[in-house]
């Protein structure tokens, strides 16, 4: 199976190689740090850090995807647009917007940002337009109901066909709306309407979600369901997001997103060696 992903101007093949991106929350109440990036130096200087430690994307978000206080589009785009803005300028690296607002979006690439990470599966109508007319390449997630809203007791008549199914459907609609194949890729949403033991299990099944053609992204630095099945507070999560990394480049992810970048480009470049070796 070969991948490719578009960043810009570069058509990347990911067949043997995976990219690391690094996220940088510019939210007060992110799950993982509790607003530590949240001042914009804060934020450019980590950047400039994950940077050096050797990210391929640099993904910036200002609304927290679990529940919390409403954030109006307003507030997002002064939270999200200067840090896009201040690291196309200090840095060369991919910047990726983790936005389900195309208003969002559309700001973000004019600030030089190159794809649009959309956890609500491009719920908002405009948003495939925006990314079209823009050029730049998305992200389609899995999620049950909405960014935001509890969902305790999800079900699904069959999980890994079902989610499957729903990031098809979105990845045809993306093409529809203009996107190329190498500009799609597609996450399965571990933590997003899945219990514990469906996150584990669509980690597990990576080899047939990759198997769309479409470059599949992992999500699952730091997330919950590392902690609920090895009993894990959210700062001892560490070498289990690593093992997340490790077993999903194994099978097929050829993107991770990531809180700790070094290790995860050690990760990978393990992977790659070993699987590539003569």
């Amino acid at each position: 199976m070969n991948w490719f992903y578009r960043l810009g101007e570069r058509r990347l093949d990911l067949t043997n190689r995976t990219l690391v991106m690094g996220i940088l929350n510019r939210t007060p109440d992110s799950f993982y740090d509790g607003g530590e990036t949240f001042a914009l130096d804060d934020l450019v200087r980590r950047g400039e850090q994950l940077s050096l430690a050797g990210a391929d994307i640099l993904d910036v978000g200002g609304v927290k995807a679990g529940p919390g206080e409403e954030v109006s589009e307003a507030e997002e785009l002064d939270r999200v647009i200067p840090a896009v803005e201040a690291l196309h300028a200090r840095l060369d690296i991919a910047i990726s917007v983790d936005t389900w607002r195309a208003s969002v979006l559309s700001a973000a690439c004019e600030a030089g940002a190159l794809v649009g990470n959309d956890i609500s599966g491009f719920a908002d109508p405009e948003y495939l337009s925006v990314a079209a007319r823009h050029k730049v390449s998305v992200v389609a997630t899995h999620i049950r109901l909405a960014p935001r809203v509890p969902d305790p007791d999800p079900h699904y008549d069959d999980l890994v066909s079902d989610v499957l199914a729903q990031l098809l459907d979105r990845a045809e609609r993306a093409e529809s709306a203009g996107l190329d194949p190498d500009q799609i890729a597609v996450d399965a949403g571990l933590d997003l309407g899945k219990t514990p033991a469906m996150s584990a299990m669509l980690l597990r099944e990576s080899g047939v979600l990759a198997a769309t053609g479409y470059t599949l992204l992992l999500s699952a630095s730091n997330k919950r369901f590392l902690g609920d099945l090895l009993g894990l507070d959210i700062d001892q999560r560490r070498e289990a997001s690593l093992a997340a990394v490790a077993y999903g480049v194994a099978h097929g992810c050829r993107i991770v997103r990531v809180h700790d970048v070094a290790g995860s480009v050690q990760v990978c470049r393990a992977i790659e060696a070993i699987q590539n070796s003569l």
